[in-house]
C-alpha cells in the first residue's frame, strides 16, 4: 500500500441523521478529508473537525457535481498525500451507490480502505412507512432492484417482466421515479396482477417524508396527482397493505408540519430532537453561534480557590459543557471540585451536570435567570455565601444582582460568547426565503435580536408558507415585541417542553 492515507467507504444512512452507526460519526468527526453525497444530512457534515477539507460531489437527476471517474481520483490523490479520507454515501455505500466502482479503484491503485456499511433507503422507507418488507406466509422474498441503469449498456439487465412473475415477494425498486408508469406498466406485462398493492415513499425517515399507497395499476398516476418526486423508494408487494395499521411516523402530532428554530445546533439539540421525535421537519436558522471565550487568568484565579465557595451556578447547557472541559484540562478528577453544592437554572441544564455524576440541589420549575436566583434564595444558605455564575456575554445581570441582594458574594466566570452569524448565503435561509414553515419558535432573546438583525435575508417569497411564531417565555416575548416579531403563542411556562407543547396544541 502506498503513502499512510486511507479511504473510508461510509453509509451516510437514508437521511435522519440519528440512524448513522457508531463507526460513521467516529470517522467523520475524525478525517482530514469529507467527500460527500448530495443526500447526505448537513448535521454529519458538522461534525467534522474545523480544519476538514470538504468536497461536494452530490448527484441528483439530471446534475453531477463531479463525474464519477473524477470522484474516485480524488480519493486516490487525497490519500497518496497521507490524509484519512472519509466518502459519505447515502443509504449503504454497496447498495446501489457505486461503493464497489470506488473499492476497486481503491484496490488497484493499491489505497488502503474500509467499508461501513450505512441503513439503505429501501430499510427506512418500509420502517418509516410501516409496511414491513418481509411476512411470514405472504412475502418471504425481498429484491432490491434498479430502476435507472446505465444509459451506455447495450440491453437493459432487468428483465420487469419476469419480476412481475415472482410470487409471495416484496419488491423494493430504488431509482425509478423516472420510470415508474414504465416499470408498473411491464410488471402487469409479466403477469403481476393490476391489483397488487404498491407504495412510494419520498424522503424516507425524514419530517418532510411523504408516502402514496395504490395499486400497481394506478400507482403512478396517484404519484404523479401528488407530485412526489427523488428522492423516493418504489415498494410493491402484498406488504403494502400493512401501511394503514402499521404506519407510526406519519401519524406522529406534528408529522408533515415544518418548523423554523433559531439557534445555533449546538445550543438547540434539545428542542430539535423533541420536535423530529413528534414528527416535524426541522428547520435550523443558524443566527447565532456559542464560541467558547475563556478568561484564563480569571478560570486560574476561580479553579485556585474552589474549595471556598459554597455555590456553583450554571445558566446553560453550553456553560456546563466549557466549565467542565477546562475544568479536566487542569485537574484529573471530579473530586477536585470540592464540596460545592450546584444550582442549574433548568433540566437541559442539569441534564449536562449529571453526565458528570454530579448532583443538582436547585433546580428552579420555571427555567429563568430571576426563578434560579429565587430558588437560591429559599434555600437560607446564602448570607455571606460565595458563588461562582457561569455565564455567556449576553447573560442578563438580574441573577447577579438579586443575588448580591440576599448577601452573596458572587464572582462571575464568563466562558462564552454569543456570536451573530449572517444568513446572507445560508443555503437553509434561502429554503425558508423559498418554502417558508408552519411555525417558528424563539427559544431565547438572544435568537429574537439576531433573526431580526437578519430580516432583511429572510423575506419570504410570495408562495412561501408564513409561519406562526411562538415564544419560550415572557422575556423573549418581550424582545419579540420590541424587535417588531409577532408573538402568536407563548409557553405555558419557560422551558422546551412547555414551548413545544403549546406549539402541537397551537397547530392542531
Amino acid at each position: 500500500m502506498s503513502g499512510t492515507g486511507k479511504v473510508f467507504l461510509v453509509g451516510a444512512g437514508p437521511g435522519d441523521p440519528g440512524l448513522v452507526t457508531v463507526r460513521a460519526r467516529e470517522l467523520i468527526s475524525s478525517a482530514d478529508v469529507l467527500v460527500y453525497d448530495y443526500l447526505v444530512h448537513p448535521d454529519l457534515i458538522e461534525g467534522c473537525r474545523p480544519d476538514c477539507e470538504l468536497i461536494y460531489v452530490g448527484k441528483k437527476a439530471g446534475f453531477h457535481a463531479r463525474p464519477q471517474d473524477e470522484i474516485e481520483q480524488v480519493l486516490v490523490e487525497k490519500a497518496r498525500a497521507g490524509k484519512q479520507v472519509v466518502r459519505l454515501k447515502g443509504g449503504d455505500p454497496f447498495v446501489f451507490g457505486r461503493g464497489g466502482e470506488e473499492a476497486r479503484t481503491l484496490a488497484r491503485d493499491g489505497i488502503a480502505f474500509e467499508i461501513v456499511p450505512g441503513v439503505t433507503a429501501a430499510l427506512a422507507a418500509g420502517a418509516y412507512a410501516g409496511i414491513p418488507l418481509t411476512q411470514r406466509n405472504t412475502s418471504s422474498s425481498l429484491l432490491f432492484v434498479t430502476g435507472h441503469e446505465d444509459p451506455a449498456k447495450h440491453e437493459l439487465q432487468v428483465d420487469w417482466r419476469q419480476l412481475g412473475a415472482l410470487k409471495n415477494t416484496t419488491l423494493a425498486i430504488y431509482m425509478g421515479m423516472g420510470r415508474l408508469a414504465d416499470i408498473m406498466r411491464e410488471l402487469q406485462e409479466g403477469g403481476m396482477s393490476p391489483d397488487t398493492p404498491a407504495a412510494v415513499v419520498q424522503w424516507a425517515s425524514l419530517g418532510r417524508q411523504r408516502s402514496v399507497t395504490s395499486t400497481v395499476s394506478n400507482l403512478a398516476r396517484r404519484v404523479l396527482d401528488a407530485k412526489l418526486a427523488a428522492p423516493a423508494i418504489i415498494l410493491v408487494g402484498d406488504v403494502v397493505r400493512d401501511h394503514e395499521s402499521v404506519d407510526w411516523f406519519e401519524r406522529l402530532p406534528l408529522f408533515g408540519r415544518r418548523v423554523a428554530i433559531t439557534r445555533h445546533r449546538d445550543g438547540n439539540s434539545e428542542l430539535r430532537t423533541k420536535l423530529e421525535a413528534l414528527g416535524a421537519d426541522v428547520l435550523e436558522l443558524p443566527v447565532i453561534r456559542v464560541v467558547p471565550d475563556v478568561d484564563k487568568q480569571v478560570l486560574f484565579e476561580v479553579f485556585a480557590e474552589l474549595g471556598s465557595y459554597d455555590w456553583l451556578v450554571f445558566t446553560s447547557p453550553n456553560g456546563v459543557r466549557i466549565f467542565f472541559d477546562e475544568f479536566f484540562r487542569i485537574y484529573d478528577e471530579i473530586r477536585n471540585l470540592g464540596l460545592l453544592r450546584i444550582a442549574s437554572v433548568g433540566e437541559a441544564t442539569s441534564r449536562e451536570i449529571r453526565k458528570h455524576r454530579l448532583k443538582v440541589e436547585c433546580q428552579p420549575e420555571t427555567a429563568t435567570g430571576e426563578a434560579l436566583a429565587e430558588a437560591l434564595i429559599a434555600t437560607g444558605s446564602l448570607d455571606n455565601a460565595k458563588v461562582i455564575v457561569v455565564t455567556g456575554n449576553l447573560n442578563r445581570e438580574l441573577l447577579v444582582q438579586k443575588l448580591e441582594g440576599a448577601q452573596a458574594i458572587v464572582d462571575r466566570l464568563p466562558l462564552y460568547r454569543t456570536e451573530k452569524l449572517s444568513l446572507e448565503r445560508d443555503p437553509v435561509a434561502a429554503d425558508f426565503r423559498q418554502r417558508g414553515a408552519d411555525a417558528i419558535l424563539f427559544a431565547s432573546s438572544s435568537a429574537v435580536d439576531a433573526f431580526a438583525n437578519q430580516a432583511k435575508h429572510l423575506v419570504l417569497e410570495p408562495q412561501a408558507r408564513r409561519p406562526i411564531a411562538g415564544s419560550i417565555g415572557p422575556l423573549t416575548s418581550a424582545t419579540m415585541k420590541e424587535r417588531g416579531v409577532p408573538v402568536d403563542f407563548v409557553a405555558e411556562s419557560p422551558g422546551i417542553d412547555a414551548l413545544v407543547a403549546a406549539l402541537v396544541r397551537k397547530l392542531s
